[in-house]
């Protein structure tokens, strides 16, 4: 099937970042949108884009759009889908969602009417009455937003960015999307020497190593669609091999991690292995007190300890001041900090040379860039 819309959902601010890289990667009609990013293409696309994607949150099919202000207009609208091209008799297919500035503000209600909607329309196709939902799962989402609603399905499965690597992690880790994110934002590539001088489990100088080495982030986990009779088996070894062949050990890459934290340290460096770029950074027990360059050239990125990493506000803006000390401007230093506060800049010293609002989970955060 190659006429599909596909649908990427996002982070908050990061549907531009998603875009680009889906149009970067060849995939067709790529458009932007808030809190999501659709392209088309077909069952191949998809695999693709699960693999090779660093940004998206998962990949959905996206089924149907319309309008309801009624349970009655949201059961056929869902029923109006063409379901048997997507869910065999055996099928399982479970229902969820949100309802956000709508009529319709039920969750549990809507669930029901959607999961009503698709047997009656599967029923008669199956001659059931019954499904046993023993097969593969086909999770159904739904969005319904200013009485719009969108159905999808997702094929995912876990998140993207359970990337396979992080078995284990610090007591406040940034999602990998977003650490990818600033590692895009601060515009890594293959022969860069990255630095993070509080570093934790290492996720931020994971991500970085592998965009720098070509590395797709879903190689080494699985995705729901895989177990799908309706998309061919060989797609997913295809599009896997295709994302294999990308990867490129050429290049200069290497990182450095710090942090005060022996055992965040060690967790760092298990995860970096897992990823396969463990002979690309090192890390070492460092304060940022001490941080000092070892290169003429290097990239700063970090998330530094905030809110339940800390213990008061007071330790925060200190920590802000102490950054400011030891990240001068200077000629072939760049510096890309997350933070939640908007005083950062005061506390650091001078104002970013360019800024980014993007959220971790549900705060809202700057991204202040240091790079003249």
């Amino acid at each position: 099937m190659n006429n599909l819309t596909l649908c990427a959902p996002t982070l908050l601010g990061v549907e531009g970042i998603c875009a680009n890289e889906l149009k970067y990667n060849g995939f067709k009609n790529v458009r932007a949108e808030n809190g999501r990013v659709l392209f088309d293409g077909g069952f191949g696309d998809l695999a693709a884009a699960n693999l090779r994607s660093r940004y998206a949150e998962r990949i959905q099919i996206l089924l149907a759009e319309f309008t309801a202000h009624t349970f009655e207009e949201l059961f056929e609208g869902v029923k109006s889908v063409e379901w048997k091209n997507f869910i065999d008799a055996e099928d399982a297919f479970p229902v969820k969602g949100s309802c956000l500035s709508s009529q319709l503000r039920s969750v549990s209600d809507c669930q029901k009417i959607i999961k009503k909607a698709v047997v009656e329309r599967l029923a008669p196709r199956y001659v059931v009455n019954w499904f046993a939902e023993s097969g593969g799962v086909h999770q159904i989402q739904f969005l319904i937003l200013n009485d719009r609603v969108s159905i999808m399905l997702d094929t995912t499965g876990a998140g993207l960015h359970k990337r396979g690597y992080r078995a284990e992690s610090n007591d406040a880790p940034i999602k990998e999307t977003l650490a990818a994110s600033l590692v895009d934002l601060a515009r890594v590539r293959s022969n860069h020497f990255v630095v993070d001088p509080m570093c934790g489990s290492g996720t931020i100088l994971i991500e970085a190593a592998m965009k720098a080495l070509s590395i797709a982030p879903g190689l080494n986990r699985s995705f729901a669609a895989e177990s799908w009779r309706q998309i061919p088996r060989d797609v997913w070894s295809i599009e896997r091999e295709k994302a294999l062949s990308l990867k490129n050990t050429d290049c200069d890459f290497r990182a450095i991690g710090y942090d005060i934290d022996s055992d965040a340290l060690e967790i760092a460096r298990g995860n970096a292995e897992k990823a396969g770029v463990g002979d690309r950074i090192t890390f070492l027990k460092r304060d940022i007190r001490e941080f000092e360059f070892d290169s003429e050239y290097e990239t700063v990125i970090t998330n530094p300890p905030y809110g339940e990493r800390l213990l008061d506000l007071e330790q925060a803006e200190e920590l802000y001041r102490i950054m400011g000390k030891r990240f001068p401007r200077e000629k072939g230093k760049s510096y890309t900090v997350i933070c939640p506060d908007d005083d950062f800049e005061r506390l650091f010293g001078r104002r970013a040379d360019k800024r980014r609002k993007l959220y971790n989970g549900t705060l809202k955060c700057q991204v202040y860039m240091y790079f003249k």
